[in-house]
Parts: structure tokens; C-alpha cells; sequence
């Protein structure tokens, strides 16, 4: 996968390719969570072998279709180290948690929590060795966006109590601070290897790992002829099919098509589209707290991003567009490289 340089977006593509581009993008994305939802919720399917083999099967996919098109699909063993990490940071903990999450709180408030994860990343990023810091709009963005999710958590702020009774949230937090963690991970630690072949281990890794766990804590028994339902087989393969590998492709073309601030624009489309799709088909409530959550916390995401971070290495902030992405700012390979596999 390469960043997008200023010179290959002189001859822009056709408009209608661009927005069929977006449409594809942000829809696939933005409706994983209720799909997720309607898998372990709706038709009781284990969470664990939900997730786990159909995040491996989709890295096998994608690595018999980088074969086909002949590309090198060896790794070094440092470079293959460093992925299994990551793909164990991004799978089990990142995408397994929130699979859990999923049976028990809405995908709208889902998605809109999993929207701050880009404060966790900045957060770790001013801890991390050579990592880069937050400046003074940055830790205002990052306050901002904690307030947006305590607006989530807290259902009743007079009973501080019933924010520790409910796993669901705990859980989805947890899973993107997960995600964070592999994020940094495969920016500091990214090797020679092709960021797509990279990503293709990383799914089979993580995705094999979380579906022996799912056997270990004994989730095979739950597999019994009553779960495979038409609804059932419909949520795998539209997860698969749509969120994996459309969701994929449409952002990698947008990657070498459009500059990658506004690929980065489905952060904000996600949390609104999934809202939407729960209060639809699903019943979920659309509620002053849950919208005032989306933009507040929204609110604190663009901050850390329009100008919130200081490059460790040469000291000054980055401000918008093409300084992030040539600056080695937040919203680069984190961004670009696996955002496919939350989904």
C-alpha cells in the first residue's frame, strides 16, 4: 500500500468513480458493527469462532489473491515477529473484544466509542520512544473526546457505580485501546515487507488465534444445527464479503487516488452511518445522549488531528492534509494499513 503523492493526483479519476469509491467505503464500514451485532446477538453465534474465522478466511483470501497476482509473499523472520504482534494486538484483543462487546450494547454507541481511538493512539504515542507529542490543542482534543465518552458510559451521572456494572463498554474500550497499541506497533516496528502482504498474515494469525480460543473456552458445543440460519450465513459472508474485502479494496483505491486526509473522512461518516443503520433496522434508541456523545467526542478526534500533535523529530505541529501525511504524523501507516480488519 503506498501514501498518496501530490504528482498521481493531477489526472483524478472520473468523478462517478470517486464517489461509487466513498459510497462503497464508508457504507461497507459504517455497517459492520450492526452486522457484527446481528451475529452474536441476533442469532447467538460464539463470538470468538464468529470473529476468528472470518478474519482468517479473509487473509487467506487476500494471500491467494497477492499469489495470484504474483507478488513476493515471503517474510523475513523480524519482519513476520513484529506482524504476528501486531495481528494478536489487532485481532484477539482489538477485534475480539469488541465481538464480545457487540451481544450486549448497540452497534450505533459501538461505533461512536470506537471513533476515540485515535485519542488512545495519540495518548500512547507521547509514551512511546521517539514517539510524538501532544501539544496544547491536542491535550484539549483528548479531554474533549474523553468527555464524549463518559457522556456514552454514563447513563445516570448521580450512580458512578453503574459505569463498572456493565462489561459491554469496558470491553470496547479495552478493544481500541488494543487497537491503538497495534496501530503503534506497526508504524515503529514495520519492516521491508509489502504493508498488503503484511496485513494478509496479520488477519490469519490473529483471526486462527481468537478461533482456538474460541475452542478452549469451549464455544464449539454452541455450534449446533439451530445456528446456521439463513441470517447467520447472511451476517459471515456480508462481513467477509463487504466489510474485508469491498470495504478493503475501495480504500486502497482511494489511497492512490485522493489525498489520504479525506480517505480519513470515514472516521466521522462511520459513527453516523452505524447509528443510523441500529435505529433502523434494528430498534435501537437514537438519543440526545448518543448524538451529543458522536459530536463531542468527534469534536475531540478532529483536535488531536487538524493540529493537535508535534512531530518528536522536528518539533513543530502538524497541521492538516499533506503536512500529516508527509510529516510521519498520527494519521498515517496506522490509518492506511489495517483499518480493514476492525471490520
Amino acid at each position: 500500500m503506498k501514501s498518496t503523492n501530490p504528482s498521481s493526483l493531477l489526472h483524478e479519476p472520473a468523478t462517478w468513480k470517486r464517489v461509487l469509491a466513498f459510497s462503497l467505503l464508508y457504507l461497507s464500514w459504517g455497517t459492520t458493527y450492526f452486522a457484527i451485532r446481528a451475529g452474536v446477538h441476533g442469532e447467538k453465534l460464539p463470538p470468538a469462532l464468529f470473529g476468528g474465522v472470518r478474519v482468517a478466511l479473509a487473509g487467506f483470501i487476500l494471500l491467494g489473491f497477492l499469489a495470484w497476482r504474483g507478488e513476493q509473499l515471503r517474510l523475513p523472520w523480524r519482519d513476520f515477529l513484529w506482524v504476528a504482534v501486531s495481528g494478536l494486538l489487532l485481532f484477539v484483543g482489538g477485534n475480539g473484544l469488541i465481538t464480545f462487546a457487540l451481544d450486549n450494547v448497540p452497534s450505533g454507541v459501538t461505533a461512536v466509542l470506537v471513533a476515540a481511538t485515535p485519542l488512545w493512539m495519540a495518548l500512547m504515542e507521547t509514551a512511546w520512544p521517539g514517539g510524538d507529542r501532544l501539544s496544547a490543542r491536542g491535550w484539549c482534543g483528548l479531554l474533549t473526546g474523553l468527555g464524549g465518552v463518559l457522556i456514552l458510559l454514563w447513563p445516570k451521572p448521580e450512580d458512578a457505580s453503574l459505569l463498572f456494572q456493565q462489561a459491554g463498554p469496558l470491553w470496547i474500550l479495552g478493544s481500541s485501546l488494543f487497537w491503538a497499541l497495534g496501530s503503534l506497533v506497526i508504524r515503529y516496528r514495520r519492516g521491508s515487507t509489502s504493508p498488503i502482504v503484511s496485513a494478509a498474515y496479520q488477519m490469519i494469525v490473529g483471526g486462527m488465534v481468537t478461533t482456538l480460543l474460541g475452542i478452549a473456552i469451549g464455544e464449539v458445543p454452541q455450534l449446533t444445527a439451530e445456528r446456521f440460519t439463513l441470517g447467520a450465513a447472511f451476517s459471515f459472508f456480508y462481513l467477509l464479503i463487504v466489510g474485508s474485502l469491498i470495504g478493503f479494496v475501495a480504500f486502497n483505491w482511494l489511497l492512490g487516488h485522493v489525498r489520504a486526509t479525506l480517505v480519513g473522512t470515514y472516521a466521522y461518516i462511520n459513527p453516523l452511518i452505524a447509528i443510523l443503520v441500529g435505529w433502523l433496522l434494528g430498534g435501537e434508541d437514537m438519543t440526545i445522549r448518543i448524538l451529543g456523545g458522536v459530536v463531542v467526542i468527534l469534536s475531540g478526534v478532529a483536535l488531536v488531528r487538524a493540529g493537535g500533535i508535534k512531530s518528536h523529530a522536528r518539533g513543530n505541529e502538524i497541521l492538516s492534509g499533506e503536512e500529516e501525511t508527509e510529516s510521519g504524523g498520527i494519521p498515517t501507516r496506522a490509518d492506511t494499513e489495517n483499518d480493514l480488519v476492525r471490520n
